[in-house]
């Protein structure tokens, strides 16, 4: 009789590791997100208590819940009761947790399948071993032992003991009956949520100048807790939040689905301050699946006045030489120069600039429309969290067209008498087709007293050791700026 085989992979298991559980429509879920990787829950779990102790078990937590953190309270205040023990198992079972199970015990293995002729049915292939050691996988198979499994293992369905959903279960004491919904908070870990802003230009060119952008703020939030929501009130707040590191276990890792979802239209996200941080409400209720990573837009701003600014800081990074040994002869301390001009932009987060709310942590991303109309990538940069009314700066790259060079023309150094005269020449070159502003940003790094002694263009002293020269640059055409500084000690 001819028969057709079908291999099957160890992975065609009805019971998989990271099983995701979906909590009842019934009981409603509020999160509250945070952007370090945690959220707090809050569901009901309906209590139907009797006088003494009762045995209470739920299923409305995640994977990820941090036990030490569950409250079980009644809202109203009428029902008096006491947790007597608490009891958290978040190892919903899988492959592994089953062959430990089974360890020392035989079972069936499908090793394979065929095709009947007569029925057209697939015949499953049965075989039997004996697991000797669950990992690294030891089985008998026919009086001989072999290190992998001989095919899909096959467990009994009556197995004791199965988890499909991370459950809570309670010993809870009650003077008298009553049945109410009682309120359900915890912290659980696999929860984040991030700001990202879009800005777009209408100009190609750019330049030193003051222009009118739109922006568009998404918020992206990810559910790694290994739980389906399906319909969750959802909030987020914003700020460091002092939370102890490793108190989560688990936390890290991408989505396990990869899954993206734009949120529909809704009611706009609202803002508030909730103690020193502050909280971004949907106002709505929305799905949001484990593996997911779900985008809502919550913030639309248009014509914000946005300044670039060309700068020069060839010597960042550099501060005061210590003092002592040869500090004060090194004259090549702080010539390895940057060499690039840096695109920074910025605006002011305030209701005249169409903002004027608290702006989230977040990347930034900037986008020109090209000569054609077509949008176009033009750099991004991250910020951190902004209040109102104040200044946002960000970085978008180096000018391709806008050169400058840093030289040391003089070096004299009295060790004797405390002083070091040293000159600089600084030279931007400038090959746009329309008149630049370069800022010249110079740290006078050798030693905390200094002076200004010669200078070819007016400067501003931006701290106790940092100065800066702005300088206007014609088309093709170059400028050079030169000073020297006295340091004393």
């Amino acid at each position: 009789m001819h028969r057709t085989f079908l291999a099957l992979p160890l992975t065609a298991l009805a019971l998989v590791a990271g099983h995701t559980s979906a909590q009842q429509a019934s009981a409603p879920v509020s999160l509250t997100i945070y952007n370090q990787n945690f959220a707090v829950a809050r569901t009901t779990v309906d209590l139907a208590l009797t006088s003494g102790t009762n045995e209470v078990t739920t299923t409305e937590v995640t994977s990820q819940l941090e036990p030490d953190s569950v409250v079980l309270r009644d809202p109203t205040g009428k029902h008096a009761f006491s947790v007597v023990e608490q009891n958290y198992d978040a190892a919903i079972v899988n492959q592994d947790w089953l062959l430990q199970k089974y360890e020392g015990q035989s079972i069936d293995f499908q090793t394979n399948a065929y095709l009947d002729d007569k029925t057209h049915t697939w015949i499953p292939v049965i075989s039997h071993g004996k697991i000797l050691r669950a990992s690294p996988p030891l089985v008998e198979v026919d009086g001989k032992m072999q290190f992998q499994l001989p095919g899909t293992p096959l467990f009994p369905a009556t197995t004791h003991g199965l988890l499909l959903k991370p459950t809570l279960r309670w010993q809870i004491a009650a003077d008298r009956a009553a049945s109410f919904p009682a309120e359900l908070s915890y912290v659980t870990g696999g929860f984040t949520w991030s700001a990202t802003y879009n800005l777009v230009a209408n100009s190609g060119t750019g330049g030193s100048a003051t222009e009118p952008m739109d922006i568009v703020g998404w918020i992206t939030m990810q559910n790694n807790c290994g739980v389906d929501f399906p319909s969750a009130s959802i909030k987020l707040i914003a700020g460091n939040v002092a939370k102890i590191q490793g108190a989560i276990g688990g936390l890290l890792g991408g989505p396990i689905n990869g899954k993206m979802a734009m949120a529909e239209a809704a009611p706009m996200v609202t803002q508030q301050n909730f103690d020193d941080f502050h909280l971004y409400d949907l106002n709505r209720t929305t799905s949001l699946h484990n593996g997911e990573t779900k985008q809502v837009e919550f913030l639309t701003a248009n014509a914000v006045p946005v300044t670039r600014r060309y700068e020069f800081e060839p010597n960042a990074g550099f501060t005061i030489y210590p003092v002592g040994g040869n500090a004060y002869r090194d004259r090549s301390y702080g010539l390895v120069a940057n060499p690039r001009v840096t695109l920074v932009n910025e605006f002011t987060n305030s209701t005249a600039n169409h903002l004027g709310i608290a702006l989230p942590a977040g990347r930034l991303r900037l986008y020109r429309r090209d000569k054609s109309g077509a949008m176009q990538f033009a750099g991004e940069a991250s910020i951190e969290h902004t209040p109102r009314n104040e200044k946002i700066r960000f970085v978008t790259g180096d000018a391709f067209d806008i050169t400058a060079k840093r030289v040391q023309t003089d070096f004299r150094s009295n060790h004797a008498g405390r002083v070091i005269d040293e000159s600089f020449s600084l030279e931007v070159k400038n090959q746009k087709d329309q008149p630049v502003t370069v800022h010249l940003i110079e740290h006078l790094y050798r030693a905390a007293n200094w002076e200004i002694t010669e200078k070819s263009a007016a400067y501003s002293k931006r701290d106790s050791s940092t100065i800066e020269f702005p300088v206007e640059v014609k088309p093709e055409s170059s400028t050079t700026v030169t000073y020297t500084v006295r340091y004393s000690w």
